[in-house]
C-alpha cells in the first residue's frame, strides 16, 4: 500500500448518488483492476457495484451475488462482481479459483473483502463504507499503488 498517499474521502446523500460515484469508477476502470469493498450490511456495496457496472456500459441488472459468489456482466470490459459473505474460512475463499477473475481481463468487484484479505492481490483498490444517516455513506478509498492512485486523483478531480 502506498502509505504517503492518505485515502480520500466521498460522501453521498442517497443511493443514486451512491451509483454515481460507482459510475465515475467504472469509467476510469481498466482490465485487471481490483476494487475491494467493505462496509455492514446494507452500507451500499452492491448500489456502488451497479454504477461500477453502468459505468462500463452494462445494461444488464446488477444483483448481489451472496447467493451464487460470483457474477459475470458484459460490458465494454467484463466485471466479475464477487460477494465473500457467505463464506467462513479463508479455505473455502481459495477452494473458488478466484484468481482467474483477478488476472483476468475485467475488473474484479470484490463485496465483503475483508473475509479474504490474504488471499486477495496486493494490489487494489480499497473502498470502505459507513453508514453515517438513513441515506448518508462516506467512501474511503485506500489505492495500493500509483496506478490506483490516478484512480484516485482522477475521482478527486471530478467531485
Amino acid at each position: 500500500m502506498i502509505n504517503s498517499q492518505p485515502q480520500v474521502a466521498f460522501e453521498t446523500q442517497s443511493a443514486e448518488h451512491t451509483q454515481t460515484l460507482g459510475e465515475r469508477i467504472g469509467r476510469l476502470a481498466r482490465p485487471g483492476d481490483v476494487i475491494l469493498l467493505n462496509g455492514g450490511l446494507g452500507a451500499g456495496k452492491t448500489s456502488l457495484t451497479r454504477g461500477i457496472a453502468r459505468g462500463l456500459g452494462i445494461e444488464e441488472t446488477v444483483q448481489s451475488p451472496t447467493f451464487v459468489l460470483a457474477r459475470e456482466l458484459m460490458g465494454n470490459i467484463p466485471l466479475y462482481h464477487i460477494d465473500l459473505y457467505r463464506l467462513d474460512s479463508l479455505a473455502e475463499i481459495a477452494d473458488l479459483g478466484l484468481d482467474e477473475y483477478f488476472y483476468g481481463q475485467g475488473l474484479t468487484v470484490v463485496e465483503w473483502a475483508d473475509k479474504g484479505t490474504h488471499l486477495l492481490p496486493e494490489d487494489n483498490l480499497s473502498i470502505k463504507i459507513e453508514i453515517k444517516g438513513e441515506n448518508i455513506r462516506i467512501f474511503s478509498l485506500v489505492p495500493s499503488n500509483a496506478h490506483y492512485q490516478k484512480m484516485v486523483s482522477a475521482l478527486t478531480l471530478q467531485k
